[in-house]
């Protein structure tokens, strides 16, 4: 078992449970309580969980409940709409682009009516901004509908994506972690978008201000693999310089 799912299902694991001690959490996961310690440390420092003494319990940002797509795009949505002009911009005529689950993603997709371009997504929100426009060649992956958040996962979708070569993936993430880390909150949105990271020539992660660090236990991916980061005036600028001295672009919408 990697680190990654191991720490991911230490969440899990409070998420049922509340709390737990490092023996518990030990037994459950097969691995040495020092391992476990250096776990909850990291999950303690990123915002997952707290520490407690001799285990952990779940922080409050862990411990809410998944948003609806509704709710999560009334939040922030002075932010998320600078964001989206921003990404528009980069997007050139006959490109091939990926937006990804999210709602960044579906203000991306307004500002792209009209374009002569191809949008590939999983996102049904995606879908209705633009279903009527005869200037985009839109594709639409297959799945299982997700009906709380407009989306399609699962392994049709990312069979799909492996048939996939594009020129731009627009990436959203829950959080970006001050040790680099890109994470989401839900396993089957992080493997969908492991598979449009693999798809694209350039990927750019849209992540307001409110993202930094976040929420979410899952690795999706390191600063490392971003080309380009847009974000507003409020991340975090020690992030923002991780992601430059990795060799991506930070674009301040």
């Amino acid at each position: 078992m990697t680190s990654s799912k191991r720490r991911a299902q230490i969440v899990s694991s409070l998420r049922t449970k509340g709390a737990a001690s490092v023996r518990e959490l030990a037994e459950s996961l097969q691995v040495s309580e020092s391992t476990i310690r250096r776990d909850l440390d990291l999950l303690d420092r990123n915002g997952e969980l707290l520490r407690t003494y001799g285990g952990a319990a779940l922080s409050p940002q862990a411990a809410a409940p998944e948003i609806s797509f509704e709710v999560s795009a009334a939040r922030d949505s002075a932010e998320k709409e600078a964001v989206a002009e921003r990404a528009a911009a980069m997007v050139e005529d006959d490109m091939v682009v990926v937006l990804d689950i999210g709602t960044s993603t579906r203000l991306i997709a307004r500002r792209l009516r009209g374009r002569p371009v191809t949008v590939i997504t999983a996102n049904l929100a995606v879908l209705d901004e633009l279903r009527d426009d005869d200037a985009v060649r839109l594709c639409l992956l297959g799945g299982v509908v997700r009906r709380n958040y407009l989306t399609l996962v699962g392994s049709l979708t990312e069979a799909a994506l492996r048939q996939v070569s594009a020129d731009l993936v627009f990436l959203s993430c829950t959080g970006v972690r001050p040790n680099g880390h890109v994470v989401d909150d839900m396993e089957v949105e992080t493997l969908i978008k492991q598979a449009m990271i693999e798809a694209a020539d350039q990927v750019v992660l849209v992540a307001s201000e409110a993202k930094f660090p976040g929420t979410g236990s899952l690795r999706v991916c390191s600063l490392a693999q971003i080309d380009t980061l847009i974000t507003t005036a409020g991340a975090d600028p020690q992030t923002l310089e991780l992601c430059r001295q990795a060799g991506g672009k930070v674009f301040i919408a």
